[in-house]
């Protein structure tokens, strides 16, 4: 399928037409009613009302009661682009101060206040705006509105150079995980800085530049909130269910006595141009060698714009494209995509191939430019823009599911153009692109048009590079000390120290399920969903890795990609022509107990997508050519993926717990096994697996059970022999706890594990209630294992710990990965919160925050499809009965205090457990020599 790209002004995040304004509320005084758009009748629509308050906070509404929640997003029109020259980062820097509490919410609270009431809760930064999100049971929606108020409005007054100190390590730590310790991490920094000139706000990175956070100090923050954290500079929306006039009353009560900051003007677009080639090379610990091109383009709003983005559809996107087609699929390439990047200021078509192991980078370039005569020649056909607008316009009705994404689409429709539902606009624009827009936008910005190009090799192989360096970026310096800003206080003109109480209970609506069984012993579940006309059809077969033979590892997920390969009657290019023209998808994928063929499509397409699906399943073509060139996809493949330090943690985990090949090697496969399979291999695993024997069909959306019988009633032909029944696990066991040292040379980070063997799979006896036990010590944001690593020692980004089990076995994992230089102090300080837990046990105080926040989440468990199918597929893979999350709800309202003491001390002793650790062997070796433990070198393949 081919995957339309768009950025936030796009369907992925449009909404439904649940709401049908009437009439206006009463309102306040000091807001004003702006506007509203009803549900559209034929055309995907998110319905709202907008308001204002009289300091310029900007409110949309979007009432949607269909599930008992409720979303609540603040957008500040503020990003890395409103930054300084040589002050990288801080937008991204403030979003972490925002969490860390104001004057009438506690260190460490605000996540506490929003899990404690069953919800969720981020942030998030970008170029052009910072957010603050979270969802909630719409009893607590008082809750959020209090919260959010607080930080816009008495934030300073809470701020603390040591909060400021430990958040500046917390994002220091961040950009180490997720940039420098990542490969290919510093592309998209890379790429920038070529691109665009160093006083152009988009060439630094948003994360920031580690001696540029070194530089700030707590006066910049505090100059930096008063200049855009201003009500005037913010849109509050909230979607879900809520009653619009009271929602209205809290708004104003909250929110209406803060003042507004600096008027905040627009910024000027800045679209770049370049003059000639630019080539940069970037050396990474990678394998195989990566090549990122980039043209200028122009803004968003440009006519041009959506031309570009389906340019980047028929070159880059989905098996029919050009790149797939002439690079990807003869080897040339082991994958390469092309998209529009669109930002508020400016925009650039980007475009990517990743080369196989010692590639000639040079050459691929070529090979590209190859593709790009080819496409000045071919032209744009009317197929191509039919097949994408076919999918994107099904994409927009899909969009609709969820309460988050309207909330999200609204609110950065509002931020960036004052218009917060313009899905049927884009819908429009869309459908007027023609043939020779998308070619004169081609020859305009891409057609042998400048490009900036950069070479990602592995360190020490410049060789590959597609052309010498000629082009050096550099930063633009600080301009000195920030504008100083006028200090702001709000009036407080009622007693906000003390939090809402929820209004009310919520009713939480778990899906009524319908249950069936075809003749040949498929089961069927499913639930009716009728938000929007959507169907979501899972097939699970008994087809996973467990079940391949021994020393076949990577089988299943091969078998289950040269299905996706063509029929005996259609090639995989018609297939997904066809597929984009319903706007429907077909996957299929494996995993160790089973491959599931997902199918997602509109009610009025199913059949014929259903349809396509059959003939993937029953008649694959199994093509020596595909085999060929999808097994040595599938090496490369590895080679790329088991670059990252969590896989090599996670492959030892693997190693350090189990013998039997099934579960201590990779699910994907390793280079020996994946050399040795057959084409005979993979005809001989379908036919024993790909049957109906132990096979489960999950169905949730517009369709109910006598439908969906009827339209799926070829499968009860189908017959097969009996499932193979999967490979048990054979543990490992050990009489002390050692430390397994993985080398990743000159890492800047460690990823630390501890780990240990624990009891398969229940939902309601001890595994679930261990899981309960781990909630306060490693199980979400306020975890004791969270806030003494991340919060308190500033180490890492983020720890956590997690209790799982399958149906033979299970283990227990907590994880952390942190500064390099913390590595010792990190085992030492989870060890010791593991010992506290396990000799004293949980509080009082966190036996009723475990009550509270687990007990209540409930509510936001079945809002989509989705999630309607993950609880279906549990309660099949388990055989669990219907009533099974109200038995659990019974148990988090009445487990005692002992009994989660009893667990903990059993099952969270630190001497039952081995310590993994990836990083610098030459550098902490030594240093964990001190620990006391056995320290033993583990290599894994990568």
């Amino acid at each position: 399928m081919r995957y339309f790209i768009l950025t936030a002004a796009v369907l992925g995040l449009s909404g439904c037409g649940v709401y049908q304004a009437t009439s206006q509320p009463s309102l306040p005084e000091g807001i004003t009613f702006i506007e509203q758009e009803k549900a559209g009748e034929n055309t995907p629509s998110i319905p709202y009302q907008k308001y204002q308050l009289n300091n310029g906070l900007t409110v949309v509404l979007h009432p949607d009661d269909s599930d008992p929640l409720v979303h609540v997003d603040v957008t500040y029109h503020v990003g890395s682009a409103r930054e300084e020259p040589g002050k990288s980062g801080f937008a991204h820097f403030f979003e972490h101060m925002m969490f860390q509490g104001s004057k009438h919410v506690g260190d460490q609270q605000h996540f506490k206040f929003v899990t404690e009431s069953g919800g969720s809760v981020n942030g998030t930064t970008n170029r052009d705006r910072t957010n603050y999100y979270q969802t909630v049971p719409a009893n607590e929606l008082e809750k959020m509105l209090w919260l959010e108020s607080d930080r816009m409005g008495f934030l300073l007054e809470a701020v603390s150079q040591r909060k400021f100190e430990i958040q500046r390590d917390t994002v220091k730590n961040e950009r180490a995980q997720n940039f420098e310790n990542r490969p290919y991490g510093l592309v998209h920094e890379t790429l920038a800085s070529a691109l665009y000139p160093p006083t152009h706000p988009y060439s630094w990175p948003t994360i920031g530049y580690v001696e540029d956070l070194n530089g700030v100090d707590v006066d910049d923050l505090k100059a930096f909130f008063l200049r855009w954290y201003g009500p005037n500079n913010a849109t509050l929306t909230i979607g879900g269910d809520i009653d619009v006039e009271q929602t209205l009353k809290w708004v104003n009560k909250y929110f209406g006595d803060i003042q507004r900051g600096p008027e905040v003007k627009t910024a000027d677009k800045w679209p770049v141009t370049i003059d000639a080639d630019r080539f940069v090379t970037l050396e990474d610990n990678i394998q195989q060698p990566m090549l990122v091109m980039s043209w200028p383009t122009e803004y968003p709003g440009a006519d041009s714009r959506v031309a570009i983005d389906m340019l980047g559809s028929v070159l880059g996107q989905g098996r029919n494209s050009l790149l797939y087609q002439d690079l990807v699929k003869p080897g040339k390439a082991l994958s390469a995509s092309a998209y529009q990047d669109c930002a508020e200021l400016s925009c650039n078509f980007q475009l990517y191939v990743l080369g196989n192991r010692g590639q000639d980078l040079s050459e691929l370039r070529g090979d590209v430019m190859k593709v790009l005569d080819s496409l000045k020649v071919r032209g744009i056909k009317e197929d191509d823009l039919e097949q994408v607008k076919g999918s994107a316009e099904a994409g927009a009705v899909f969009g609709l599911q969820s309460v988050q994404g309207k909330v999200s689409q609204l609110a950065s429709n509002e931020t960036f153009y004052g218009d917060p539902d313009r899905l049927a606009s884009w819908l429009d624009e869309l459908n007027g692109v023609t043939t020779q827009d998308v070619e004169n936008a081609f020859n305009r910005f891409v057609w042998q048009q400048p490009s900036v190009n950069v070479s990602v090799v592995p360190r020490g192989q410049k060789r590959l590079q597609a052309a010498e360096q000629n082009y050096t970026a550099t930063r633009a310096t600080s301009s000195g000390a920030s504008e100083k800003q006028v200090m702001r206080y709000t009036p407080e003109t009622f007693d906000r120290s003390v939090p809402p109480s929820p209004n009310g209970s919520v009713s939480v609506k778990v899906p009524e399920l319908y249950h069936a069984k075809l003749g040949n012993g498929i089961e069927i579940s499913g639930a009716e969903s009728n938000e929007t006309p959507t169907v979501t059809v899972h097939l699970v077969l008994p087809a996973g890795s467990l079940m391949e033979p021994k020393g076949k590892n990577g089988l299943a997920s091969l078998t289950a990609d040269l299905i996706s390969e063509g029929t005996t009657h259609r090639s995989s290019e018609d297939i997904a022509a066809e597929l984009d023209r319903l706007g429907s998808s077909i996957s299929i994928s494996a995993s160790s107990r089973g491959t599931t063929i997902s199918v997602s499509s509109l009610t009025k397409n199913l059949r014929e997508t259903l349809t396509l699906a059959g003939d993937m399943l029953f008649n694959p073509r199994f093509d020596k050519a595909d085999f060929d060139r999808l097994k040595k996809q599938a090496l490369e493949g590895i080679h790329f993926s088991h670059q990252t330090p969590q896989w090599q943690a996670g492959q030892a985990r693997r190693e350090v717990l189990y013998s039997d090949p099934w579960h201590a090697l990779p699910s994907e496969g390793t280079k020996e096994t994946l050399n040795d399979l057959t084409l005979d291999d993979v005809k001989q695993f379908y036919a024993d697996n790909y049957t109906p024997n132990n096979a489960r069909l999950i169905a949730v959306g517009d369709i109910d059970k006598q439908t969906l019988l009827s339209k799926i009633n070829g499968l009860s032909r189908w017959k097969g022999q009996k499932a193979t029944a999967p490979a048990p696990a054979e543990r490992k066991q050990y009489a002390e706890p050692q430390i397994w040292l993985v080398d990743k040379p000159s890492a800047p980070q460690s990823v630390v594990q501890m780990v240990r063997h624990a009891m398969p799979y229940d939902a309601t006896g001890e595994m679930f209630k261990t899981q309960l036990a781990n909630f306060n010590l490693a199980g979400n944001f306020n975890s004791r294992l969270n806030l003494n690593l991340r919060e308190d020692k500033g180490y890492t980004y983020g720890a956590g710990g997690y209790v799982v089990g399958n149906q033979d076995t299970g283990r227990v994992v907590f994880q952390a990965q942190v500064r390099a230089d913390s590595t010792v102090d990190t085992v030492r300080e989870m060890q010791n919160e593991l010992n506290e837990m396990a000799v004293s046990g949980i509080t009082d105080d966190e036996l009723k925050f475990l009550r509270l926040a687990v007990g209540q989440k409930d509510a936001l468990s079945y809002e989509t499809p989705g999630d309607k199918a993950g609880l279906i597929a549990n309660m099949m893979r388990h055989q669990l009965p219907s009533d099974y999350k109200a038995q659990q709800k019974a148990i988090i309202e009445t487990v005692s205090k002992e009994t989660l003491n009893a667990l903990a001390a059993k099952w969270f002793e630190p001497d039952a457990y081995q310590v993994i650790i990836v990083g610098d062997a030459a550098t902490l070796e030594p240093a964990l020599s001190t620990l006391g433990l056995p320290v033993k070198r583990l290599v894994v393949e990568n």
